[in-house]
């Protein structure tokens, strides 16, 4: 995977557009000025956790004595269920908090921006080319930067798209979601099967 490809997955994997309405509704009694400080706040922490998960992943994975194709299997599925529910939403928020609560950590940096989709294709990343770390670093920070700005300027983009609108990019980036994890899955069932037949 180069770093175009990686930053697109990356980027789909956030859903900014599909994470709208969300954010809107969370940040919606949050006085304004509060409200952008609030968001740029969200972002940063969910940046910095992303950057350590790139980061430690191959230790992570070797503390946990998981393989790289059971990482890549799990993504698959994980990925797979994610788009699921972008094409085909369930009724019901995903928002714990009390009117007009002002949100740190979670829902907003954890999981909406930084979920574990996004850790686990970052674990993913790290441990399968550990010497291009530059390229995934330039891939998350670029589809980061690209989330950030879609969420920064949420009211702008809720007017020009519409809910129909929103709910069609939702919708259209959950199929490629669902190639991109079929494909994630089939690469670690590939891999498992040339290791374990030599």
């Amino acid at each position: 995977m180069d770093t175009w490809s990686a930053a697109v997955t990356l980027f789909l994997i956030m859903d900014p557009l599909g994470n709208l309405p969300i954010f809107l509704s969370i940040l919606r009694n949050i006085d304004a000025k509060r409200r952008r400080i609030v968001l740029i706040r969200e972002l940063v922490i969910a940046l910095a956790i992303m950057l350590l998960f790139l980061y430690a992943g191959t230790s992570i994975l070797g503390f946990l004595n998981l393989k790289q194709e059971a990482v890549s299997i799990a993504g698959g599925i994980i990925l797979f269920i994610i788009a699921l529910r972008m094409i085909f939403p369930q009724p019901g928020g995903v928002i714990g908090l009390a009117m007009g609560e002002e949100p740190f950590i979670v829902p907003l940096a954890i999981p909406l921006i930084s979920g574990p989709s996004i850790l686990a294709a970052l674990l993913l990343l790290s441990n399968q080319s550990p010497g291009r770390m530059l390229d995934w670093t330039i891939a998350l920070i670029g589809a980061w930067a690209l989330s950030a700005s879609i969420l920064l300027f949420s009211n702008l983009f809720h007017r020009l798209l519409g809910e129909r609108g929103i709910t069609a990019m939702e919708r259209l980036m959950g199929m490629v979601l669902v190639m991109i994890s079929v494909q994630m899955f089939l690469d670690g069932i590939a891999s498992y099967l040339q290791h374990t037949t030599g």
